[in-house]
Order: structure tokens, then sequence, then C-alpha cells
């Protein structure tokens, strides 16, 4: 475990005692700075497992307290709110079509472009990504290159606790519209939902391509393809069908992603 930074020093013990806070509010804006820049980040992959920057979730909880109410105006349109949207767009290289929202705190790597969607602070979001339109991507998710957030599409954001691991859509995933992924959910690189999917925490995620079903939970492992179904449970009044997702196949490793994509929604009818 690294040592902590005297910035870190100062935002862990305001969250933990918040009579400290007036001497951390400097630290507690750098840190929201830098998280605006892409130079920390809410979670990191380190050797293969993606693992949570505690100090910065708690930085951006307590930004919530020092930050004070302003109104702005864009155009005809009045917000009033604690946090600015982000700027200098151009520079950065992104794309934000009216009325998409970046807000500051968030990252969006060059090529990003957001449609009218919405990113939250925390939020990182990789190069060569399409936030489509009505897309959000909440609170401190991580969002990876080339990955389709397709219309409607809700990313859930988890802010507290601070320890808990945000929702992390990893490279070249395919989400299909208003499909919903929350509560700390791993979509793993490649993975395609169909349209209408939800996945949280506890849905079974059921590979039903083999012999017997092999089921998974907060996690969509690699190249998956993956529709709504539901499965029978017994209760006292009878037998209901609930909800779960189902792994209906894999994109192929033999072909680049677009190739693969392409041929995995055709051949298995899936819609997006």
């Amino acid at each position: 475990m690294p040592e902590l930074t005297n910035d870190q020093e100062a935002i862990r013990a305001a969250y933990a005692d918040l009579s400290l806070l007036d001497d951390a509010v400097g630290a507690i804006e750098r840190t929201i700075e830098l998280l605006d820049q892409g130079e920390v980040r809410v979670a990191e992959r380190i050797e293969g497992e993606w693992q949570v920057n505690l100090w910065v979730k708690e930085a951006i909880m307590l930004y919530f307290r020092i930050a004070e109410l302003e109104t702005t105006h864009s155009g005809p349109f009045e917000y009033h709110d604690k946090i600015p949207t982000k700027k200098n767009l151009a520079s950065a290289g992104i794309r934000v079509v009216p009325p998409g929202t970046v807000r500051y705190g968030a990252f969006c790597e060059p090529g990003v472009v957001v449609m009218p969607g919405y990113i939250n602070i925390g939020a990182y979001v990789g190069s060569g990504t399409m936030v489509d339109t009505w897309a959000t991507v909440g609170s401190c998710a991580q969002i990876g290159s080339d990955v389709h957030l397709s219309g409607g599409v809700g990313i859930g954001g988890v802010l507290e606790p601070p320890g808990a691991r945000p929702v992390i859509i990893e490279d070249g995933a395919f989400i299909g519209s208003r499909s919903i992924v929350v509560e700390g959910t791993v979509v793993e690189e490649a993975a395609v939902l169909g349209a209408n999917t939800t996945i949280t925490s506890s849905t079974p995620i059921i590979d039903i391509t083999g012999e017997e079903p092999v089921e998974y939970r907060g996690r969509v492992p690699a190249g998956s393809i993956v529709v709504p179904g539901t499965r029978p449970k017994e209760f006292p009044s009878g037998s209901y069908d609930l909800q779960c997702a189902l792994i209906i196949g894999r994109r192929s490793s033999s072909t680049d992603r677009k190739t693969s994509l392409n041929e995995a929604l055709r051949v298995f009818e899936v819609p997006v």
C-alpha cells in the first residue's frame, strides 16, 4: 500500500471527522480538479483487478459539502446547482451535442462523443466511446475505450459507501438501448448487452451455451452476448418468472471488434 500524500491524508481525516473539513478544502478542490483532468481516477485496473481509490470518492462527497449553489445560464435555460459543467471541450477533443452535459470532475478522453446524454462527476470515459441520446453515465462509473452506450442506457452511479466498486464497462463493450447496469457490476471487454437488459449486483447472469447452465453475478464475462430472460421460482402462492440475463453466445476472437459485433448481432438476432 503506497503512502498517502498530504492531500489524501487531509481528505481521509475530514471524511472521518467533519470538524476538520475547513482544513481539507484545498485538498478537496485539488482532487476534483485532478479528476476533471483525468490525472486521478475513482477506480483503476491494477494487475488485472479493479481497485477503488477510496480517498477520491471521499473527496467527491466532501466537495458537495463545500461547493456553493450558483445560478448559471445557457441561452434561455437556467440552472441552479453546486457543480458547473465541464469546460474547454474543443481543446480536450470531446464532442458534446446540445443539450448533452458533462459535469465538472468527470473526464473524457479525446474522441468521446456525447449526444444529448449526461456524464456525472467522478466518471471516466475512454477514447472512441459514444454516449448516445438520453444515455446517462452515473457518478464514478468507469467506461472503457470504443464502448457504445446506446440510446436511453442507464449506467448507475455508486458514491456510497466510499469503498464500493463503481459500475465498470470495459473496452469494446456494446450496451443496447434502454439497458440498465447498476450496483458496481462489471461488464467485461467486448461483451454485448441486448436491448432492455438489466444487470444489478444480484441479477443471475446465466450462460446457457453449454450442456449445463453456468451462473454469474455482478460480472458479465468478456465477449459474452447477453439478452434479457426469466426463470421460474416457487413462492407460497405459486410459481412466477423472475428476471435474469442469459448468455446466448460469444463474440468471435478471430475477427476484429466491428466485424465480430456485426456478426454477433446478426447470428444471434440480438435487439439493440
